[in-house]
């Protein structure tokens, strides 16, 4: 029987200003994966661990973020923005709504500023993390 890897939403990419982390990977892949910088993987194993378990990914890490965790402060030193998609209503022709996933960039802060209720609600779907390079340089 083969078994398929879901490898959707695992990745990991630079550019010049910014890092960009698949949202699937949970912080033990990240700490294995050559791909992720060693910095940030440092960040995982010194900061993030301990107040996580390395089973969780890094989708369900920032969806129930507590917004008076310290994890808050650190995204908001590297200038972390995640990635979401967002269920939202438009009128389209003739006055009819009409339902579509809307892709936006929201910080942490923002982020755990919505409740879990308002999160679902909103059919919200983290896809990445995307970090400052130059931020991630001076931690």
């Amino acid at each position: 029987m083969n078994q398929t890897v879901y490898e959707d939403y695992k990745y990991c990419m630079q550019d010049v200003s910014s890092l960009y982390i698949g949202s699937k990977y949970t912080f033990g892949e990240l700490l294995e994966t050559e791909t992720v910088p060693f910095k940030f993987q440092l960040l995982v194993e010194r900061y993030i661990l301990p107040e996580a378990d390395a089973e969780d990914t890094l989708e369900s890490h920032l969806y129930y973020l507590d917004a008076k965790s310290f994890l808050v402060k650190i995204y908001r030193q590297l200038k972390a923005r995640a990635k979401v998609n967002l269920i939202q209503t438009k009128k389209g022709l003739g006055g009819r709504e009409k339902k579509a996933y809307t892709t936006k960039f929201l910080t942490v802060e923002q982020l755990v500023k919505l409740s879990v209720e308002e999160k679902e609600q909103m059919g919200l779907v983290i896809q990445e993390l995307v970090l400052s390079k130059l931020a991630l340089m001076g931690f």
